[in-house]
């Protein structure tokens, strides 16, 4: 015959539902069911807080409510990761992002331009000849990776005699 559960937890565990609670002690995070711990990660280590949050819910141990309720983070992220929790498993939460496509204005391209720009030429025709963005080329000019020529900038500044 099944026994029950009482739902007894640590006295500083905070409680997620009437069968699982959550303490911090020091720099670590523990899970509980009960009296008995289940599951620790640090403070810091958000992956492993989506893992665990993630795999309670897909186990049917906790509902999306009870851990948004209990760790007051928003049910979009909570959904969020459920879902790649299922798609991906664990390690979805460890493998390395992917990042954005390859860089436009590669160090060979800015010496390009830089040249260009030093002879005097416009953006605009310079990004019509090499097929690039003005405003791409802009931001590089503007976060100092590319500079204008002396005679662009002395064009454009006023005379303060």
């Amino acid at each position: 015959m099944p026994q029950k559960l009482l739902p007894m937890f640590p006295a500083e565990a905070t409680s997620i539902n009437p069968l699982l609670g959550f303490c911090r002690k020091d720099d670590m995070v523990y899970y509980f069911n009960g009296m008995m711990p289940i599951f620790s990660h640090g403070v810091s280590d958000l992956n492993s807080f989506r893992l665990i949050t993630s795999q309670l819910i897909v186990n049917g141990n906790a509902s999306q409510k009870d851990i948004v309720d209990a760790f007051g983070v928003s049910r979009i992220s909570v959904k969020r990761y459920v879902k790649m929790y299922r798609h991906e498993g664990a390690s979805g939460f460890f493998k390395r992002r992917k990042g954005r496509g390859s860089n436009v204005l590669t160090p060979e391209v800015l010496q390009k331009l830089q040249g260009f720009l030093s002879e005097g030429r416009t953006v605009r025709s310079i990004c019509e000849e090499m097929d690039l963005k003005a405003d791409t080329v802009n931001k590089a000019i503007r976060d100092g990776r590319l500079r204008r020529s002396d005679l662009d900038v002395e064009k454009k500044s006023p005379d303060l005699d």
